[in-house]
């Protein structure tokens, strides 16, 4: 008996099609239905589409077995996930959650390109308990009345109860309008330390290696990850500090309505911002891959305003501003970025 080929999935293809789960898990109605919709025409456009979106669904198939089978919470799923691609940092307790990772671990293997998985869709962000796809925005109300807007690619896990509003954000941007409540301060948190409220306006950005926090009103109380207990520092309104996990860096001062005017309108503001940040807040915004030396263009300083729903001519403006700048497009998903006459 001849042997099905199961054909190979370009990483382009595969991303896209985890960019699909993620607009067909939206909140509102009618963004799933017009998803919904364009997913069936993207499907149809090429057998390997319909052969990535069919290997993603076995995944997202797999991990809602997992919280059915935890009535619903996504916290098994999630540590499976993770015990599967970090084994030492997440020892199994038991037999039967080893066998779950093995398998899960299988199965990501089998199913999805090992870059999609690691650089685009990691594990904590399949399991997170709110998410947006690349491109996508969403805004919404949580329990205790707070709003959360989520900018492209963004992840994060709800953590409420009678005794604690925590958020953490796994990954990407948010805007926070944070509903009082003398009892439950709010807090979100990252890798690189906690922010945390009773009633306030703020944004939140992971960046490599960091957290951007820049306040809108009222003021928030911030521990670095090496804090603990009363040490922090107190951040005010039209302030802007970037937070890593040994301390914090200088406060600087930043307009509070081009601020909001930036989530407003989905742009980039940036003001004497180096261009490796610009770069990677743009990567943020579009499917693929921007790839650049870090190093060489660093030094390399932005005072633009550019769009994050057309990126592909935020590269224009940027190239338009810099004439050094070289920015080539091998493929729609993937960009090669450098300046040959920066050292």
């Amino acid at each position: 008996m001849a042997s099905l080929s199961i054909p190979a999935i370009p990483d382009a293809i595969a991303a896209q099609a985890a960019d699909w789960t993620a607009r067909l898990s939206a909140a509102d109605p009618l963004e799933r239905d017009h998803a919904r919709a364009a997913f069936a025409a993207w499907q149809q456009q090429d057998p390997l589409h319909a052969a990535a979106a069919q290997r993603m669904q076995q995944v997202m198939d797999r991990m809602a077995g997992l919280r059915s089978a935890s009535g619903g919470h996504p916290g098994p799923a999630r540590a499976a996930f993770q015990a599967a691609f970090n084994p030492a940092k997440n020892p199994p307790t038991n037999r039967r959650p080893k066998r779950l990772a093995a398998l899960l671990a299988l199965v990501m293997a089998l199913v999805l390109p090992g870059w999609l998985v690691w650089q685009a869709y990691p594990p904590s962000y399949i399991a997170a308990d709110l998410r947006t796809g690349t491109g996508q925005w969403q805004t919404r109300t949580l329990a205790d009345g707070s709003r959360i807007t989520l900018g492209s690619g963004s992840a994060v896990d709800l953590h409420f109860d009678p005794q604690r509003r925590t958020l953490v954000l796994l990954q990407g941007e948010i805007l926070v309008d944070v509903a009082h409540d003398a009892q439950r301060p709010f807090v979100v948190e990252t890798a690189q330390g906690r922010i945390r409220a009773l009633g306030t306006r703020f944004s939140v950005d992971t960046q490599p290696g960091s957290t951007l926090l820049t306040m809108l009103e009222s003021s928030v109380w911030v521990q670095t990850a090496a804090q603990s207990g009363s040490d922090g520092t107190a951040i005010q309104a039209g302030q802007r500090v970037r937070i890593r996990a040994d301390g914090l860096g200088p406060v600087e001062a930043v307009d509070v309505r081009s601020v909001q005017d930036a989530w407003k309108f989905h742009q980039l503001v940036a003001r004497d911002q180096p261009l490796p940040e610009v770069l990677d807040v743009l990567g943020r915004h579009r499917p693929g891959r921007i790839v650049y030396d870090r190093a060489q263009l660093q030094d390399i300083r932005m005072l633009a305003v550019l769009p994050l729903d057309d990126t592909d001519r935020a590269l224009q403006l940027l190239t338009d501003s810099l004439p050094a700048l070289r920015v080539r497009r091998l493929t729609p998903y993937l960009v090669l970025v450098d300046a040959p006459s920066q050292p």
